[in-house]
């Protein structure tokens, strides 16, 4: 089997055993998918797949609204790194590397506005548990970065939501067409 076949047979089989879970979310609904982003992005340790289900979602419900509610769940989330952040200040100063990178995230800051870095960074499926810890303990204001953060998330939220409901029809057909 090519590395190709392989990969999207392992990639259908992925979206199969998730099923029942889709099936139990989408009985939720917008208050599930609200959750679920809350929850994911409240777990710094354990990532959850929360885009993964804003992408179902898009394509099941209003993607607007699941754009929405996914920002507002994901935003009070990533509260729970800034309050990490907030509290270990005296922490950073004990750590060398925490200190660096303090320093070159507050030029980012300066450079480019935080309120800007947080909304980049919020708008990218990249780790921005990073993001709300450094803003925490350079003591960011906490609404401007709720709000930063629930930008960021809208675009990010937005963009994969459309996309669902968009291609959705593909994706089915494509997984359907392995078997």
């Amino acid at each position: 089997m090519p590395a190709n076949s392989t990969l999207m047979a392992s990639v259908a089989s992925y979206v199969i055993s998730l099923n029942s879970i889709f099936n139990e979310l989408a009985g939720w609904g917008y208050i599930g998918i609200f959750l679920i982003s809350l929850i994911g992005a409240a777990t710094i340790i354990l990532p959850l797949p929360s885009l993964f289900f804003v992408f179902i979602m898009g394509a099941e419900l209003n993607p607007i609204l699941v754009a929405l509610l996914a920002s507002v769940g994901a935003a009070i989330g990533e509260f729970t790194g800034y309050a990490l952040g907030f509290g270990g200040s005296s922490l950073s100063e004990k750590n060398k590397k925490w200190k660096k990178e303090i320093e070159k995230t507050e030029k980012l800051f300066q450079k480019y506005g935080g309120f800007w870095v947080i909304v980049f960074v919020g708008a990218t499926p990249l780790p921005d548990d990073v993001a709300g810890i450094v803003a925490g303990l350079l003591k960011y204001p906490p609404k401007k970065f709720l709000l930063a953060t629930f930008i960021g998330k809208m675009i990010l939220h937005l963009i994969v939501a459309l996309a669902g409901f968009y291609s959705m029809g593909w994706v089915v057909n494509a997984i359907g067409g392995l078997g």
